[in-house]
């Protein structure tokens, strides 16, 4: 794949000084874990790759160390502190940026962490015409105008309407200049209205849905949808021992050793259950079934698949398929290969058209080789269970 155009130079101002009030608890939602990584660093990476030049972060007082954190660390991002307003914050980091002095600036809320490169390449291409530019989305709800008792005072026309989203993009020495000729309500929650009060033109591209806000609580819950599909592989190998019973795939077969381990060490369910706990990211085999917990002492390994199996289902999936592969020398897997598919498609519910198995050697090289040990590697497919 084609490596994406680079994009004009710009800097950025992210502003994260807010308390977040609205989250609930002691900790600034730009701080907080979200999608395994605190939600300002999402915007400090997006604006990053995106070819940001120069970054300056408006953090909370005091909380200088926090907010360099919280972002990753960056190499030659600026810290400073916010003021009481959001308008007053962004003035603060546009006044950090007067030494590099850059040609184009986007400003960007950190409660806002998935920032599309596209809408970037958007703004950035406006500022050749304007001094301005903002992402917005059309609104597609009928709009209603409440009074003081809540009540339906009249509508608007939402054909004129836009919601506005950031970050926003400016030719620096405009928006700078208008911040600091800024007379009206001190709290301006928009940049594009500091702007226009300086009478630039702003203009108005496409945004995304994906820069949605983060408000409340509930925003932090899990945002993306159960994958249609799940793959996970297993791996397992026990040695070969005298006066053990073999089982492999639920079948006890006669030889002159069986697999050593605390249960019956069917080395072929093992691999198939970790398969299965691994799609759905569930730990494996000794999470569920300790090798330490004398319950499992000689346990037969398809109650293990079994469990694995309703984990799955618990979880929204139902097993697609099982792609086994039995490494030894012996014994020969092709007679017993029937009953082995008949017993995994029993264990699992699956028609055993869905169960392959196979078997190889490693040429008399290594542990397998050597008759010491039987190995079995499994992939199995899930797939998300009809509502």
């Amino acid at each position: 794949m084609a490596s994406p155009s680079p994009l004009p130079p710009f800097a950025a101002v992210i502003v994260a000084a807010g308390k977040g009030l609205r989250i609930g608890g002691d900790t600034p939602k730009q701080f907080r874990t979200y999608r395994g990584k605190p939600v300002l660093q999402h915007s400090v990476e997006a604006l990053t790759l995106a070819g940001c030049e120069t970054l300056v972060i408006v953090a909370p007082d005091g909380l200088h160390e926090e907010a360099l954190s919280a972002c990753g660390n960056p190499r030659g991002a600026l810290i400073v502190t916010g003021a009481t307003t959001r308008q007053g914050s962004v003035r603060a980091g546009l006044e950090a940026l007067e030494t590099a002095a850059p040609s184009h600036v986007l400003i960007h809320d950190a409660a806002r962490p998935d920032v599309p490169r596209a809408v970037i390449g958007r703004l950035l291409a406006a500022l050749e015409n304007h001094a301005g530019a903002i992402p917005t989305l059309p609104v597609v709800d009928s709009l209603a105008v409440a009074d003081a008792d809540n009540t339906m005072a009249g509508t608007a026309q939402r054909e004129t309407l836009r919601r506005v989203q950031t970050p926003q993009a400016f030719r620096y020495d405009k928006i700078l200049a208008a911040h600091r000729e800024w007379t009206g309500t001190p709290d301006a929650g928009d940049d594009a209205q500091v702007l226009i009060a300086s009478n630039h033109s702003v203009a108005l591209v496409d945004g995304n849905e994906r820069l949605k806000k983060i408000t409340y609580a509930e925003d932090f819950a899990p945002t993306m949808t159960t994958p249609a599909f799940r793959v996970g592989q297993g791996f397992d190998v026990h040695r070969l021992a005298e006066d053990e019973e073999l089982w492999l795939c639920g079948i006890k077969l006669d030889h002159t050793h069986g697999l050593a381990g605390h249960s019956d060490a069917d080395v072929a369910l093992h691999a198939i259950t970790d398969a299965v706990l691994g799609a759905i990211g569930d730990g494996d085999i000794g999470t569920h079934f300790p090798p330490s917990d004398p319950q499992w002492s000689g346990a037969r390994s398809g109650q293990f698949l079994e469990h694995a199996v309703k984990l799955a289902s618990a979880a929204g999936y139902s097993l697609g398929n099982i792609d086994l592969t039995i490494i030894c020398e012996a014994p020969k897997i092709g007679p017993h290969r029937p009953a082995m598919r008949a017993e995994v498609a029993r264990l699992t519910g699956l028609e055993e058209s869905a169960v392959s198995i196979k078997a190889t050697t490693t040429e008399r090289l290594g542990y397998t080789g050597r008759g010491e040990g039987i190995a079995a590697q499994a992939i199995v497919g899930l797939s998300k269970k009809e509502d």
